[in-house]
């Protein structure tokens, strides 16, 4: 006798196995905002009622793409911190996000934040991923002898810092920001800037 499974088991999975059409079909670069949902239909061979039942609307498609895409990334960055200190995962976190390729991404993110600060309700499973990042920092953090407190404040701040230099990647890429990552990884460490002269 095969299991039955309930219409929200069945449904699940149906979205599941749309996302995963749909990250096939995009790739590194989710669609972008002026696209409809019949093109996005078109592109993953679907249809357009089935993605709006699914996801509600292109912020929705946005959202769970992004939030899937994210866990993929962390997954591996989450390999890397096993070997290495905080500073090591900080500054992994940043090369992943900067990658050329990237760009599109990150601009995706930064506009279903933006919709998310409007109808937060809207957003909960995406607003609820983010802090996957702050947790594996916090541990990270942890690991090298900080308080419970103190490491989840470090981490906070860490990765409000990051994500405040990736908006400014995208709203002015001709400024450059590595020196600001290694400013944040000094001020991580309780070192408020850096030295006047060597050896000093």
């Amino acid at each position: 006798m095969g299991v039955i499974l309930s219409s929200t088991e069945r449904k699940g999975d149906a979205r599941e196995r749309l996302l995963a059409r749909l990250l096939d079909a995009f790739d590194e670069a989710p669609p972008a905002p002026e696209v409809s949902l019949r093109e996005i239909a078109a592109r993953t061979e679907t249809s357009h009622a089935l993605l709006r039942y699914h996801f509600g609307s292109l912020p929705g498609v946005l959202a769970a793409m992004l939030k899937a895409q994210r866990a993929r990334d962390n997954a591996a960055l989450f390999e890397a911190a096993q070997q290495g200190t905080f500073d090591d995962l900080v500054v992994a976190i940043w090369r992943t996000y900067t990658r050329p390729e990237q760009l599109s991404r990150i601009r995706s993110f930064f506009h279903v934040v933006g919709l998310a600060a409007y109808r937060p309700e809207d957003f909960r499973e995406f607003i609820d991923s983010l802090d996957d990042l702050t947790r594996m920092l916090a541990s990270l953090a942890e690991r090298e002898g900080r308080d419970a407190r103190e490491a989840l404040t470090v981490a906070t701040v860490t990765v409000a810092a990051i994500r405040g230099l990736l908006l400014q990647e995208v709203l002015t890429p001709a400024v450059h920001s590595e020196d600001a990552v290694t400013l944040i990884l000094r001020m991580s460490q309780g070192r408020s800037g850096p030295r006047t002269h060597p050896g000093t």
